[in-house]
């Protein structure tokens, strides 16, 4: 018998997230720094939180659309800092604001979706992890797309986050091998 990935548990939100959208290739780059930030916004935290306000966040962040984002300032961190739809966190709200200017620039210079994917040789990694156990928390490729992130202005972006946001994105196929996804995902590979 199949089973999903054990993490997903038995929550209908976080089920529909696994069975839809967890590791399918992403590869528009408005989407991706979506994905980058609310990775980001996790940290500390479950992500079934980060889902469950994900519609707020959307909403708070202009759909996150990193063009507007970048040009945002105190005004609308403290704007965002009283919105109990997402999560208040200063450091997180203001790393938003850098990483759409760290966008930017990335975007016009070669393409914030290129860019990612050069990493992989523009094809998402298949893993064969039988189990949660063997899934690193983070590796040495998410180390070093860490710090050159970091380079380029980004925050909020360590090696954990940095992986967990490539599983989300389909970057690397982390499904566990008995997941009817696991199969799903690789055929979406190319």
């Amino acid at each position: 018998m199949t089973e999903r990935c054990d993490w997903c548990g038995t929550d209908p939100l976080y089920l529909r997230y696994h069975d839809t959208e967890w590791g399918v290739p992403e590869r528009d780059g408005r989407a991706l720094y979506e994905k980058l930030v609310l990775d980001g916004f996790q940290a500390g935290l479950s992500w079934l939180t980060i889902l469950r306000k994900r519609d707020n966040f959307r909403a708070a962040f202009d759909g996150f659309d990193p063009e507007r984002i970048a040009c945002w300032g105190e005004d609308d961190v403290a704007r965002l800092l009283r919105d109990p739809g997402i999560v208040r966190h200063r450091g997180k709200i203001e790393a938003a604001i850098r990483n759409a200017r760290a966008w930017q620039e990335i975007e016009a210079d070669r393409g914030f979706s290129t860019y990612l994917w050069s990493y992989v040789d523009g094809m998402p990694v298949q893993n064969a992890f039988a189990s949660m156990a063997e899934v690193p928390a983070w590796t040495p490729l998410s180390r070093q797309i860490s710090r050159d992130l970091k380079v380029r202005g980004f925050a909020f972006c360590g090696p954990t986050i940095v992986y967990a946001f490539m599983e989300a994105s389909g970057f690397f196929n982390d499904h566990l091998v008995h997941c009817p996804r696991h199969e799903e995902v690789r055929a979406m590979a190319g």
